[in-house]
């Protein structure tokens, strides 16, 4: 019985590590370094203000609409840029791919604002609270907890590297403004 619980568990780290890895590289690559600072932006815009103020006096069903067609649009949008990927078509699919992510920050904000309205749609508020649950559990595997020390450490590894070798008056950076006014003089001579 242990031979097969060993590889049950085995088999269930399998399973998890792709649902970990792919939730880390969108929560820590996409969300955070790009989609954040879009979604930022798109609510400090004066325009949004009013729309905000739009959006609330807007019916629940009109607004359940249009969120559910942008959501639909950007996730179609990804799911072409897969394919893109998939026939080879990189920088297409990754073009495409990057041109969804303002819609995707402006879908944030969207139901930042009108989440009381969308989720007074029972199914709605089903469906938002069993995602909540499946991220809360992905967020509390031993896998995920390992794999985030991990990306944590690894940022700070970097992080620690850009102020060692790139900050304005170190080392790195006198030895290669040196290097660039030697190399244009020995240039500028021919």
């Amino acid at each position: 019985m242990s031979i097969v619980n060993s590889f049950l568990k085995k088999l269930l780290i399998l399973i998890q590590l792709p649902l970990v890895i792919i939730f880390i590289i969108f929560e820590e690559l996409i969300w955070e370094g790009i989609a954040r600072p879009i979604y930022d932006k798109i609510k400090s815009l004066h325009i949004i203000k009013r729309l905000e103020i739009t959006l609330q006096a807007t019916s629940r069903a009109v607004i359940l609409f249009f969120f559910i067609l942008i959501l639909i649009v950007v996730e179609g949008a990804g799911v072409m840029a897969g394919v893109l990927f998939i026939k080879g078509q990189i920088l297409l699919g990754l073009g495409l791919y990057l041109s969804k992510i303002p819609i995707a920050g402006f879908t944030f904000w969207m139901f930042k604002v009108t989440k009381d309205k969308l989720l007074s749609f029972g199914w709605f508020e089903w469906s938002y609270n069993k995602m909540i649950k499946f991220f809360n559990w992905l967020k509390g595997l031993t896998i995920y907890i390992t794999t985030m020390k991990m990306v944590h450490n690894i940022k700070l590894y970097f992080r620690n590297l850009k102020l060692k070798y790139l900050k304005g008056d170190g080392e790195f950076i006198r030895r290669t403004k040196k290097l660039y006014i030697d190399m244009k003089k020995i240039f500028d001579r021919r």
